[in-house]
């Protein structure tokens, strides 16, 4: 059997691959149905990663030039911290491992530094594109907003992130948040499964978006108090938060099940 049709067959899964990687690919290749279900994609040059626990650090990254709403589990690579594809299989057609440069970039630098981001998430939608673009960065004007009160990191923008050096900076600025806006760019979010980092994400988009309409309504803004800023970001951090991320998560696996091809192939 070829390495084609391998990856075509019932289940998609390769016969070496564990329980655990492949349960990581499904709850990937979900996250990335439904980035593009909620219209946050950018035809094939945004990227979601999963780190593959083990030993050897490993994450996963998409096959380059898959469109999101049609990713599988097994259109997903797998490569080291050093961007190396992991799969001895790789030489009989290393077209089909093509993986984003810059992907690579962003997402080895939160892996490498951040054993608490296991799913991570860059996008370039237009209101997050926009609000990484106003000098004041995401303001405190509406619920969603305040899930990130003291909470969001900034990047400056560098250029297209090709240059490795920038792993460092990026992860400086990054600290122990887990959102960040890249300065005329784009977002960045993460989490501790596909349910924390979709949660994160989705949160942080329709924050951007609500700023982008506000904004252009051209009223006077009106912010809540630094008291109630605080509060609100707290009452999103409370004990049962990670139960909430995960009942919206399941809810929302609802909507890509019906899919012409199973996300879980």
């Amino acid at each position: 059997m070829t390495f084609t049709d391998t990856l075509n067959h019932a289940s998609g899964r390769t016969p070496s691959m564990t329980d655990v990687e492949w349960q990581v690919r499904c709850d990937l290749a979900a996250l990335y149905r439904l980035i593009a279900h909620f219209r946050m994609t950018d035809m094939i040059d945004t990227h979601i990663t999963a780190r593959i626990p083990g030993d050897e650090p490993a994450f996963l990254i998409n096959r380059y030039g898959v469109l999101f709403h049609e990713m599988r589990a097994s259109d997903l690579i797998k490569i080291d911290l050093h961007g190396n594809v992991i799969d001895e299989r790789a030489a009989e057609d290393s077209e089909y491992f093509a993986v984003n440069a810059a992907g690579f970039t962003i997402h080895s630098a939160v892996h490498a530094a951040r054993d608490d981001m296991h799913f991570v998430v860059h996008t370039h939608t237009a209101a997050g594109s926009a609000v990484s673009a106003q000098e004041q960065g995401l303001l405190p004007i509406s619920q969603h907003a305040l899930k990130f009160y003291g909470k969001l990191a900034y990047h400056d923008y560098e250029g297209i992130a090709l240059d490795h050096g920038e792993r460092e900076r990026l992860v400086r600025d990054l600290g122990t948040h887990r959102a960040m806006i890249l300065r005329n760019h784009g977002l960045l979010a993460g989490g501790e499964s596909a349910a924390a980092a979709f949660h994160e994400i989705y949160f942080l988009e329709r924050a951007c978006q609500i700023q982008v309409q506000a904004l252009a309504g051209g009223a006077r803004l009106r912010i809540p108090s630094d008291k109630v800023c605080e509060l609100t970001a707290s009452q999103f951090n409370r004990e049962e938060s990670p139960l909430i991320a995960e009942r919206a998560w399941r809810a929302a696996l609802r909507l890509i099940v019906n899919a012409e091809s199973d996300y879980r192939t």
